[in-house]
């Protein structure tokens, strides 16, 4: 390829094949090589220096503006990144994979896989129903170690808040989990990197990933760390805090429609044992209806089970 000029530079070779193929699918060609060597992809670097993407000179405005494309979503002012390097979420989780094989198909949505004609990497589903497995029981041995005076109810309760869908988006978030999912032009589009449910399947992929990687042992130094932090709540307040209303709201930005409308359906009962009755609307549609004691309970209720609803319409 004569006269071409580098538009695009990274030290992740995951990275730089995303961005190649991306321009390649908008009839841009490109040549990936490394700093060190002449040689031309498929080649491996990581931790060799720096991957460079090379186009013809004549079509380097068009890629760059491909690449910033792809990085926005300019009429909602979305910002959408690029995947990022394996290696900062293997810091974030405290753990390096012998096998990348692994933590790339955790990563790896069905929607991207359906859109690789060649296949090369199969999605996270079958990982998620292992990890859903894998993480029920650390869950249940960190309960039964950490809380051994608690009733079975009471574990039970515990632990179905703890691999919630919501839980589970949440512990996703706080290791950027969603930066590094490998999703189809749709899901990218629409927002699918704060998607509750695909976050929560692929942290559930994410664990058995490290469970066949390394065993029981590394799957439950991963869980132990991930959820100290609720585990030290259950302590102090005996239940983990869960602002169902807030959660809602995030699920419904996410997919960027509007905000939850609660309207009180019904109050009944004398004033010492009143019962507050309130209906979640979004869109003009009713979702759920919520009771507690309180207007505020009863809020939070409805919110629950419409996130509930949702959640388990989009799977």
């Amino acid at each position: 390829m004569a006269d071409v000029v580098v538009i695009f530079r990274t030290h992740s070779d995951s990275e730089a094949s995303i961005v190649s193929s991306l321009l390649e699918a908008n009839g841009v060609p490109s040549v990936v090589s490394a700093s060190i060597t002449h040689a031309v992809f498929p080649l491996s670097v990581s931790d060799l220096g720096e991957v460079r993407i090379s186009v013809p000179e004549e079509a380097a405005e068009e890629a760059r503006r491909i690449i910033e494309d792809h990085r926005r979503e300019m009429p909602a002012g979305r910002v959408v990144h690029l995947p990022q390097d394996p290696e900062a979420l293997q810091q974030a989780i405290g753990y390096r994979f012998r096998d990348a094989s692994l933590l790339e198909q955790a990563l790896t949505h069905t929607s991207r896989a359906n859109e690789d004609g060649n296949r090369a990497t199969a999605d996270n589903e079958s990982l998620e129903f292992l990890g859903d497995a894998v993480l029920g029981f650390l869950v249940a041995d960190l309960l039964f170690r950490a809380f051994p005076e608690f009733s079975e109810g009471q574990a039970s309760k515990t632990k179905a808040s703890f691999v919630s869908t919501v839980t589970l988006a949440r512990q996703a978030g706080r290791i950027g989990l969603g930066d590094h999912l490998r999703l189809g032009r749709g899901e990218e589009k629409t927002g699918g990197r704060r998607k509750p449910a695909l976050l929560a399947d692929g942290y559930e992929a994410l664990i058995a990933a490290i469970y066949l990687d390394g065993g029981v042992a590394a799957a439950r130094g991963f869980v132990q760390r991930q959820y100290q932090h609720l585990l030290d709540e259950v302590r102090e307040r005996g239940v983990v805090a869960r602002d169902h209303k807030s959660a809602l709201q995030e699920h419904l930005q996410a997919l960027d429609r509007t905000l939850p409308e609660y309207r009180l359906a019904a109050a009944v009962g004398p004033d010492h044992q009143k019962q507050f009755d309130v209906e979640v609307v979004v869109d003009g549609e009713t979702i759920a209806t919520g009771r507690g004691t309180s207007k505020k309970d009863a809020e939070q209720d409805a919110a629950r089970l419409a996130l509930d609803r949702l959640l388990s319409r989009s799977r």
